[in-house]
């Protein structure tokens, strides 16, 4: 059953206990038990991106040897936005859980707006510093860092971004000329998974946003915040849990990908030099 499972189907996208069990002529609980003992699952999906960055390796394992091995008297930090997040309202009254039913809400809703949210996440400690912001620009971000800076004083700062040109222009370099004890790590392309405020960003989307109601911008902001200090009053630190042998096999299969896609590496090399210059 196992190859049978495997192969994609003639006439559907994916195999369903129910269409398995047709063309194998068995019950579906004993597909379904079948399925259990294998550990196949034949439902679910999983994405990847491999990175076209020619620096893949050297990036990825600058970034985790800070995790895992932070430089003496400095904190690691890491640092992005959570762009275009929806102030929603619904069209008609929320119905609270009850005993024997869930909270229930209308499908209808009414778009008041987005906001973005820039974090940084110190994850030593877990703690979190934030702004809320109508855009992302290029001025918001190096006034959030001065932010950064001030919550963390006298102190060395290491921070992880991805390569989203306002971490990187012009600007950002005059800025990490007046602060020296600020230094920039940039993810691989397409490597967020890297970053770990996405664990932050992640757990802020499953708390405190999927059933959020709000009327106003003004007021998502301010429930972006509060959701911010209650995590400081009682944060909790991030660890990185991808060992070597992981990394090892992400860094080899990068390593194929783009060798058999040289054109891609190419293109990407080309975009490099002309942002340097």
């Amino acid at each position: 059953m196992q190859r049978r499972v495997c192969q994609q189907p003639k006439h559907y996208s994916r195999w369903s206990v129910r269409t398995l069990a047709t063309d194998l002529g068995l019950p579906s609980s004993t597909v379904h038990q079948m399925l259990v003992a294998s550990g196949l699952q034949p439902h679910r999906v999983r994405t990847f991106t491999f990175s076209p960055d020619p620096d893949f390796e050297a990036k990825l394992l600058d970034i985790v040897g800070l995790y895992l091995n932070p430089p003496d008297h400095a904190l690691v930090l890491c640092v992005d936005e959570k762009t275009g997040i929806q102030a929603l309202d619904r069209t008609q009254p929320l119905l609270p859980l009850s005993a024997k039913k869930p909270r229930s809400w209308t499908n209808e809703y009414v778009r008041h707006g987005t906001q973005t949210l820039l974090a940084a996440l110190e994850i030593a400690g877990g703690e979190v510093v934030a702004h809320v912001k109508q855009r992302r620009t290029s001025v918001n971000f190096l006034r959030f860092m001065n932010n950064v800076i001030d919550a963390f004083p006298k102190r060395e700062l290491h921070v992880v971004l991805d390569n989203l040109n306002i971490h990187k222009n012009e600007a950002a370099k005059r800025w990490l000329g007046r602060h020296p004890q600020v230094h920039f790590h940039y993810t691989p392309t397409h490597a967020s998974w890297v970053n770990m405020i996405e664990c932050f960003f992640s757990i802020l989307g499953k708390q405190g946003l999927s059933q959020s109601v709000h009327t106003s911008k003004r007021q998502l902001k301010e429930f972006l915040l509060n959701y911010i200090a209650q995590n400081n009053k009682h944060p909790k630190p991030f660890v990185w849990t991808k060992g070597p042998e992981k990394l090892q096999r992400i860094i080899e299969a990068t390593k194929e990908y783009q060798a058999a896609h040289p054109r891609k590496l190419r293109k990407r090399r080309r975009k490099v030099h002309s942002i340097k210059n």
